[in-house]
């Protein structure tokens, strides 16, 4: 049973001297306040609300609650590189075999980890590109629309990429977007979608259902989705079912193997904490990965390894998801990624999680304390039904709050309309930053 919270700062350095994964925290390196390369100074901002008196000093690190967004860098990336920059330096080609880390393979040891964080087996998972551009890969093997089942359904306001992917693909096959895509939306004055309403649809639409595309977690509400309950829904109508993992992997377990889920792409830089643009991952069932006869555009790198230096023509594809590689592995843009896995491997999915329910909790208690600024949080009040996020809701001064957060040295992203979003990641979030993070914005001037 959870214990009570409270408003003290206390209670918060008590919860972090008991927290048995606060080491890790030492482990990345923080932004700095009090400003953020890029931010307006506080004099030239306009808005309602007052904080010079809860302005931080130059020495702190910054409140960072923005690892939906972009993760912290791991203080191990830099002897990292350095490291493949050290034997490209001497060993040139020959680093490909002969790298402490060889680059012929050097994706290789990253699907131990991922299976465990995904919970899929490790010849179902790949890592390679970037994540729309593994959508578009994986879609053009599973999107495969006929005139009896061509429809798309997927979540309303799903983040851009998504949406601009299924609307070309559904060009691509000659079809209209607006009588291909099905999106299912909030009921009229909620935020969320409710789940019964995703399986009415797919039922609904049980006769020209080709794919079933979901966020794993909604990025603008903060919403899990009930992966395996959607995955069983489409296969009892004879679809497909595919998933955007971006804002789930590193944040919430998966058991993708075991819900059945066809497959799933998702990005690195956010909960993973692999750097700006990092390599992508994808995951595509065994039922597939093992059929080197399933379609798919082929590559070098998907090639078999027994056939792939004999320079002949004719794809073998690797009898795994790796037969999706198309081109030789990214190593400088998946070494950040390598040194971030270790930590997981070292901390464990399970209780990073169990962490994370408790401070997103602390988070949530905190702030339906204060009383001067006025919002809604829109991410689903069950635990089980979101991961590290919370989602704000102003439909007033929501950038303007936004900005007073950033001068005061608290890094949140905004989205519109009128949401700002605030991610405590488990791996490097503290009560205390927690608490800092509500003590601040307890002394925000009332808005009106």
């Amino acid at each position: 049973m959870q214990e009570p919270f409270d408003t003290t700062l206390e209670f918060a350095q008590r919860k972090d001297r008991e927290d048995e994964l606060q080491s890790f925290r030492s482990r990345f390196y923080f932004p700095r306040k009090p400003m953020v390369a890029g931010n307006p100074p506080l004099e030239t901002q306009s808005s309602p609300l007052v904080t010079d008196r809860s302005l931080p000093t130059a020495e702190e690190d910054a409140i960072y609650f923005c690892g939906n967004s972009l993760g912290l860098q791991p203080r191990d990336v830099a002897p990292a590189v350095q490291q493949e920059l050290k034997d490209w330096q001497d060993l040139g080609v020959g680093g490909y075999l002969q790298a402490k880390n060889p680059w012929l393979t050097y994706q290789e040891p990253f699907k131990g980890t991922l299976s465990k964080l995904t919970g899929a087996r490790e010849m179902e998972l790949t890592v390679m590109n970037a994540l729309t551009v593994n959508l578009h890969l994986l879609l053009l093997s599973f999107y495969r629309p006929n005139a009896a089942r061509y429809k798309i359904i997927m979540e309303a306001g799903a983040f851009p990429s998504d949406q601009y992917a299924l609307e070309t693909q559904a060009k691509w096959h000659g079809l209209d977007p607006d009588k291909t895509i099905i999106e299912i939306s909030p009921r009229e004055g909620e935020k969320l979608i409710r789940e019964e309403d995703i399986l009415a649809a797919i039922h609904q639409h049980r006769d020209t259902l080709a794919i079933v595309l979901f966020g794993g977690i909604n990025y603008y509400t903060g919403q899990l989705f009930d992966i395996g309950g959607i995955t069983a829904a489409a296969h009892k109508v004879g679809a497909i079912a595919g998933f955007d993992l971006a804002h789930v992997v590193g944040n919430v377990p998966l058991q993708l193997h075991d819900w059945d889920v066809d497959f799933a792409v998702w990005c690195s830089y956010k909960y993973l904490n692999g750097g700006p643009g990092a390599v992508g991952g994808a995951y595509v069932h065994e039922r597939y990965a093992h059929n080197r006869d399933y379609v798919r555009l082929g590559g070098w790198w998907g090639n078999d390894e027994a056939t792939r230096f004999k320079m002949e023509k004719g794809f073998v594809p690797k009898p795994n998801a790796s037969g999706w590689n198309m081109s030789t592995s990214q190593v400088f843009n998946m070494v950040a990624l390598k040194a971030s896995l270790r930590l997981f491997d070292e901390a464990g999915m399970d209780r990073l999680r169990a962490k994370s329910l408790e401070l997103t909790a602390y988070l949530s208690f905190l702030l339906q304390q204060l009383t001067n600024i006025s919002f809604d949080i829109i991410t689903p009040i069950d635990p089980a039904k979101r991961g590290a996020q919370l989602s704000l809701y102003f439909k007033e001064h929501g950038k303007a709050i936004h900005d007073k957060m950033i001068a005061a040295g608290i890094i949140v992203d905004y989205r519109e309309p009128g949401v700002i979003r605030v991610a405590p990641a488990p791996l490097y979030n503290s009560f205390e930053d927690v608490h800092r993070f509500y003590h601040i914005l307890a002394n925000f001037q009332q808005v009106a």
